[in-house]
């Protein structure tokens, strides 16, 4: 049975997960938290870790993970492979978002070995995990549906949730967010009738049905609300709404899917639909 091993980053539960199956880990989060994730593990390690994507809250511990343990291998797809290898222009673009919060918020982020890659495209099966391409976050995402239990790690294809409330939200950062690929890739996940889905912000949706349709419908609305291309009113609205979750579950929510980044993803996402 999978469990998800709360990172605590910083400080706050309910934000980042790291989902462990069979020794291996799912996305094992920054590099901030690892203690804390292989504190949970049998024998203090993982047995192979399986990335949805390279972002430094799913994947930014990796290298560090592979630097303790030399023999473990790491799953990615093939165009977030090189990235992993050489972290040089992923750093340089996430210093554009986060400034001088780099270090407090994801720590050291170390090369992998290429001999410790092993790249996906879609299609595979590894160690009982179908491999799903599933762009739209990033182009580079995957999602594995464990083909004994129904379980999907959806990453942040199935978008952010933070218990106990039930308002599904669309995290949007960029630089290469792409909603009708977003779409299709919750059409198959939704064609594979997975019996819950597995998500890194936060824990296990019991009813993928109606949990990807709130997705759909809430990214859909989010686009809609950035396509003027008006910062201030689009940042306005979202903040109103998630100051309407209680306190503490609005502060996880801004954390786990920052207002300001994901204007930016939607407002480089409509920059390009309107380039001839």
């Amino acid at each position: 049975m999978p469990r998800s091993i709360d990172t605590m980053h910083l400080g706050r539960d309910r934000v980042i997960g790291a989902w462990e199956r069979r020794g291996a880990l799912i996305d094992p989060g920054p590099s901030t938290t690892i203690e804390t994730v292989l504190a949970e593990l049998d024998g203090g390690r993982p047995e192979a870790v399986f990335l949805t994507h390279i972002h430094l809250d799913h994947a930014g511990a990796t290298g560090t993970i592979v630097e303790r343990f030399p023999d473990v291998p790491v799953y990615v797809h093939e165009a977030g492979a090189p990235h992993l290898v050489d972290p040089s222009r992923l750093l340089k673009s996430a210093a554009r978002l986060y400034g001088d919060e780099m270090e407090r918020l994801w720590g050291d982020v170390v090369p992998v070995p290429e001999a410790n890659v092993t790249t996906l495209s879609g299609g595979e099966t590894v160690d009982g995990l179908r491999v799903l391409y599933t762009p739209g976050h990033a182009s580079h995402h995957v999602a594995y549906l464990d083909v004994d239990s129904g379980d999907a790690f959806v990453g942040d294809v199935g978008g952010v949730l933070i218990p106990p409330t039930d308002e599904v939200w669309a995290p949007t950062p960029p630089p290469d967010i792409d909603v009708e690929l977003w779409e299709a890739s919750i059409e198959e996940i939704e064609a594979l009738r997975p019996r819950r889905l597995m998500l890194t912000h936060f824990g296990a949706a019991e009813d993928p049905p109606e949990h990807l349709d709130a997705m759909r419908r809430e990214l859909r609305r989010l686009a809609e609300s950035a396509r003027p291309r008006d910062r201030e009113a689009f940042l306005a609205a979202i903040t109103e709404r998630i100051d309407r979750s209680p306190r503490g579950e609005a502060e996880r929510i801004r954390q786990a899917m920052p207002p300001e980044q994901a204007w930016q993803g939607l407002d480089r996402y409509w920059a390009g639909r309107e380039t001839p």
